[in-house]
């Protein structure tokens, strides 16, 4: 289906997601998050699809932030509601069950830092600036953005972020481990779809259970996680991919994996 804030397409396997509002920086309205909650939706159940890369469009930004037009005329209802809203978008990302990367090109503030921080992984050009400035605004974050940041970069980190609202620069934030990876502009895309080939070469349904293993067990005591992994590494002893993966290792060749 066609969209008004968004851009698809599918690719070798990998689904291109492009933030399509340019002439705001690619800022969230209700709109591109009621169409991204589609979207991911249809790409949870598209078998075609193996992994997603999200990106902005033009070359200033990934995604600026919210709206502020509609961000101001908020009650503290809706802006409650907003806030839900947000964070079952993302979360229906972080728990796709297909890997994410987001592949960041310029300002990732506010609600785009927060996209970014519940992809699977983040790559960023080096003209990336990334934060969370809700502050600024006499607001906190609002789509998991006080939670994700403290687990990936640690509660000072943080609180240091959201509490002055700074932009870091992409090499700043591959110091604190913000993003993963660092590009020159012309080479971040290709970078992101070189990973996600990476990605797509491995079984299915392995892939799908280790970011289970991960998400969830972030969560968890140690034991509690280490529990899930055991019993996610018996369901992958049971899968077919599991039986071709060995014997192609003991045949010296390349799997043929079927997520099966």
């Amino acid at each position: 289906m066609p969209y008004e804030n968004l851009l698809y397409e599918k690719r070798d396997q990998i689904g291109f997601i492009t933030f399509n509002r340019p002439s705001v920086l690619n800022a969230l309205n209700r709109k591109t998050m009621e169409e991204l909650n589609a979207l991911l939706a249809a790409i949870r159940e598209d078998r075609e699809v193996r992994a997603v890369i999200l990106t902005g469009a033009g070359e200033k930004s990934f995604v600026a932030g919210a709206d502020i037009g509609e961000l101001a005329v908020q009650t503290p209802l809706s802006g409650q509601e907003r806030s839900s809203f947000g964070q079952s978008v993302l979360h229906r990302l972080e728990t796709l069950g297909k890997p994410s990367i987001a592949a960041i090109n310029g300002f990732a503030l506010g609600g785009g830092c927060e996209i970014a921080l519940a992809c699977s992984i983040r790559l960023a050009s080096t003209t990336a600036r990334l934060g969370q400035p809700e502050v600024k605004l006499g607001i906190i974050p609002g789509y998991g953005g006080s939670q994700r940041l403290a687990r990936l970069c640690g509660k000072g980190m943080a609180h240091e972020l959201c509490l002055t609202g700074a932009m870091v620069s992409a090499d700043e934030a591959l110091r604190i481990g913000l993003v993963n990876h660092v590009y020159e502009p012309v080479e971040l895309l290709p970078a992101a779809e070189a990973l996600a080939k990476k990605i797509i070469a491995n079984a299915p349904l392995a892939v799908k259970f280790t970011i289970e293993a991960i998400e969830r067990g972030a969560e968890m005591t140690l034991d509690a996680g280490q529990f899930l992994e055991t019993a996610l590494f018996g369901l992958c002893i049971a899968t077919e991919d599991m039986r071709e993966g060995t014997r192609a290792f003991l045949e010296k060749r390349p799997a043929q994996f079927h997520g099966k």
